[in-house]
């Protein structure tokens, strides 16, 4: 699952709005225009292939770690607020690039203030039973001795399930 998908996904199960999500980008720090926003919502047209970086097109944008971690960044001041960085922290550091999976569930648990039972609640719901221990790997800072990296698979059924409970 590339993050032009993940965006995807997560514009559905939000139900997010083309001007929400310019502004959701802005807060991220990131200029999207109105007419670059449906290129990253594309899917890429070779998904399924064995071609694992796909080149943009004219008619696609490709969406890189750093415009997806922007833009989570962006949603968590949108659904939060604008917080001052405490004295001493860094401003926003780099994302790791193999795991934006990771980063996802992180940041939307952040954004949309959920618990961890309420993350469960939303994985049984996308068809997946996790325990608090598997969830808890999940959500670690990477280089933790029970650090586990958040698979596609995991993440496609987390959206699916925060479609479904947010969309009833």
């Amino acid at each position: 699952m590339d993050n032009n998908d993940i965006l995807i996904r997560l514009r559905y199960a939000l139900d997010i709005k083309n001007k929400d999500m310019i502004e959701i980008f802005n807060l991220g720090g990131i200029e999207v225009t109105k007419e670059e926003l449906p290129k990253i919502l594309t899917k890429s047209k070779d998904e399924y292939d064995d071609v694992v970086d796909v080149e943009e097109t004219e008619d696609q944008i490709k969406c890189t770690h750093k415009m997806l971690d922007s833009f989570l960044n962006g949603f968590i001041t949108f659904k939060r607020g604008k917080q001052d960085p405490k004295p001493g922290q860094l401003e926003n550091p780099a994302p790791p690039e193999n795991s934006a999976n990771n980063m996802l569930l992180k940041k939307l648990k952040v954004a949309l203030q959920l618990t961890t039972e309420d993350m469960l609640d939303i994985l049984d719901e996308g068809g997946i039973a996790v325990s608090k221990g598997e969830l808890g790997a999940i959500l670690r800072k990477e280089g933790h001795r029970n650090y586990k990296v958040c698979g596609d698979n995991f993440a496609r059924k987390f959206l699916r399930g925060l479609a479904v409970k947010h969309r009833e």
